[in-house]
Parts: structure tokens; C-alpha cells; sequence
């Protein structure tokens, strides 16, 4: 890990890219999000990735009406790559960044609501703890009139508000172009030394407004991708039964745990592509063993 320098509790200057691809549907909400934010954002890129609705108009009025925000537009790139194409439209927005005086830098999902705190009270994380690399609150879908919890172990970053100190950020290299990149960068911030984590704090609850998994085809392919991914990481076997049973009590109800798997088993069987780091592989292995009570089985690090 880099060397750490004292906290300055008035840095508090983040940017925000937000790749956004046919989210008229949310868009002008998260934009009011973060315009009602206590510390506003130093900048915010929209990046348009080759919608065909109304998302490209939508971001061009956000920029017209505050000076913070910009808008990238991208070509239609056909069909949807998942994973790697919301990594991609990060970068074509991190390439267009103008604000070079920042601290802390997020990858923002459209369809989100966040408490009017949310950013400082993150950042308050962040000033407590120097070795914390990234964090996020957890994440609840509306059900009805209450809110269900999505489940996400407690080191684990939300992909949908990917929150990074810019030292630990750069100190890791920043996203995977893959699949579980999100899954992918915490597990690399730890092997760096960094912290990370989800905080249950009421002031850092996200709202999400869509199924995770569920935004492309549906739930059960999202549910397949996921296994699919846990393979591209290297997750170990016994790791991947035991989150697939775990899953099935969450919706969809067993049928989501069991597509997990057999995502994860079809992707063995093709003998696709793994990420190919072997140290990352015995860290990953390692701590997901001793999470599962398998410690005595884990390889050393």
C-alpha cells in the first residue's frame, strides 16, 4: 500500500462517472440526487453509451443546467457486453475527466436513490480510517411499501456505487475490463494492503430500483452471468456451491441460487477464460475458504 498522508477533512472532492445506456427511466432522478447532495460532486460525466431512447437528450439538459456535469457520447456498440461494456464506458468517461485536483473517484449506476449525506458521510469514512480504499452503503430494492436488503458481504464495495479513495484506486490499477470487475478490484485493494468495505449506516443506504442481475434479458440470465463471472475470477468450487445455496433463498427463490451454479459449472465445462493471476487466485481462495469454514484448506498467502 502507498504511503499514507495525514486526513485533511476539507478534501472532500470526488467525481462521479455514470455510464448510462437506455436509462431514461432514471436518469433525471439520479442526476437530482446528487445535485441535492450535501457536498455536491467536483464533476460528474455522463457517458450516453449508444442509447436509443432518451437517455442522450436527458444528459445533455443535466449539463446545460449545472456546470459540474458533462455528457460523452458513444456510438452504438450493438448488443450489450456485460461486465466489461459498463468498465468500458467507465473509461471512455474517465479519459474525459477535466477536474485533475480530486480525492476520491465513483463508478455510479443510474438506477439509484441516495440520501441527500450520502458522499459526506462516506468521505467521514474515509477521514476515520487512512487505510480504507473503498466503500459504499449496502443496497435495498423497493418491494412493495417496505424494502428488501441485497445481500452483500460486508467487505465487498456495491458495484451499483463503486467508491474509491484515488490513492488506493491508482494503487490497484483501477477496473478489470471483465465481468465481476467489481468483485475483482476489492479483492486486489486487500491483497494491496487497503481496507474496504458496506457500510448498514442509515445515511448510506442506495435505494436500487432494479433486481440485481435483472437489467439485461432477465433475472435467471442475469443469474447465470453471475456464476459465469465468479468463474472468470478464479472462485473456488466449494465457494461457489455454498453462495448458490445461500442465494436460493433470495428472489428469484431457489431457481436464482441453482442458475448460479450452473453458471459457473457450464463455464467449467467450455473451459472459458479465468483471470489470469495466480497470486490474486491464492488470496481469493484463501479468503473465501475461511468464509465458508474451511480455513484448515486454505492455501497460504
Amino acid at each position: 500500500m502507498g504511503e499514507q498522508t495525514a486526513v485533511d477533512t476539507h478534501r472532500r472532492r470526488y467525481v462521479v462517472i455514470l455510464p448510462a445506456r437506455d436509462e431514461e427511466r432514471f436518469l433525471d432522478k439520479i442526476v437530482a440526487c446528487l445535485a441535492r447532495q450535501s457536498i455536491p460532486p467536483a464533476e460528474l460525466v455522463i457517458v450516453n453509451d449508444g442509447s436509443k431512447d432518451r437517455t442522450g437528450a436527458m444528459a445533455d439538459a443535466a449539463a446545460a443546467a449545472y456546470p459540474w456535469i458533462h455528457v460523452v457520447h458513444r456510438g452504438d456498440r450493438g448488443e450489450r457486453k456485460l461486465g466489461g461494456g459498463v468498465v468500458d464506458s467507465f473509461y471512455a468517461g474517465y479519459a474525459e475527466l477535466r477536474a485533475q485536483d480530486y480525492d476520491y473517484i465513483c463508478k455510479l449506476d443510474s438506477d439509484l436513490t441516495l440520501g441527500e449525506r450520502y458522499f459526506e458521510a462516506l468521505m467521514e469514512k474515509f477521514e476515520e480510517n487512512p487505510k480504507l480504499g473503498g466503500a459504499s452503503g449496502k443496497t435495498w430494492n423497493p418491494a412493495g411499501d417496505h424494502l428488501i436488503e441485497e445481500h452483500m458481504i460486508d467487505e465487498m464495495v456495491a458495484g451499483q456505487a463503486n467508491f474509491w479513495r484515488r490513492q488506493c484506486w491508482e494503487d490497484i490499477g483501477g477496473f478489470v475490463h471483465e465481468v465481476m470487475w467489481d468483485g475483482i478490484v476489492f479483492h486486489r485493494a486487500r491483497m494491496k494492503g487497503w481496507t474496504t468495505t458496506s457500510f448498514r449506516d442509515e445515511p448510506l443506504k442506495i435505494i436500487h430500483h432494479r433486481l440485481m442481475g435483472s437489467s439485461h434479458k432477465n433475472i435467471y440470465f442475469g443469474r447465470m452471468r453471475w456464476g459465469r463471472g465468479q468463474w472468470f475470477m478464479g472462485t473456488h468450487p466449494f465457494y461457489i456451491v455454498a453462495s448458490g445455496v445461500f442465494r436460493m433463498r433470495e428472489r428469484p427463490y431457489v431457481l436464482g441460487g441453482c442458475c448460479i451454479m450452473l453458471g459457473f459449472l457450464l463455464a467449467w465445462v467450455k473451459g472459458a477464460p479465468r483471470y489470469d493471476d495466480l497470486e490474486f487466485r491464492r488470496h481469493l481462495h484463501a479468503w473465501q475458504l475461511k468464509r465458508i469454514g474451511f480455513g484448515w484448506a486454505a492455501p497460504r498467502v
